[in-house]
């Protein structure tokens, strides 16, 4: 069975880029670890949720890479001296990744009650109508 791309169809030109982004997204690699939230909080504007339950605010990192929002979680290696009888709160490092579409821009970030907030906007698409003259040829 063949790979459909949007190449493939005729009356979709220019969409190359859009479909490296699907692939890019499925790639992310997002294991579940932390768990996070995404609500539309307006009509062009977003928030995302991560329980980062353990995490100090410089332990995490949010960085835009081509597009993409990625938010980091290492906490720091001080030396433990506490003798655990159960662990249960996860204290690994995480990447999480998120695709943002152009015309998104990443707000503030607050870190509120082991929760990390990230607020997202989008731009108002503005309607363009352009007339295209015709040359005899």
């Amino acid at each position: 069975m063949t790979k459909m791309t949007l190449g493939s169809y005729p009356h979709m030109l220019g969409f190359e880029q859009l479909e490296r982004l699907l692939e890019r997204t499925a790639k992310t690699g997002n294991e579940g670890y932390p768990p996070f939230n995404i609500e539309q909080t307006s009509d062009f504007s977003y928030r995302i949720t991560l329980a980062v339950a353990g995490f100090a605010e410089q332990d995490l990192s949010i960085t835009v890479e081509d597009r993409q929002l990625v938010i980091r979680g290492r906490q720091s290696d001080t030396p433990d001296t506490r003798v655990f009888l159960h662990r249960g709160i996860a204290a690994r490092q995480f990447q999480r990744s998120f695709v943002l579409a152009d015309g998104v821009d990443v707000g503030e970030a607050v870190m509120e009650n082991g929760l990390l907030h990230v607020d997202l906007t989008r731009a108002k698409p503005q309607t363009v109508v352009q007339t295209i003259n015709i040359k005899k040829g």
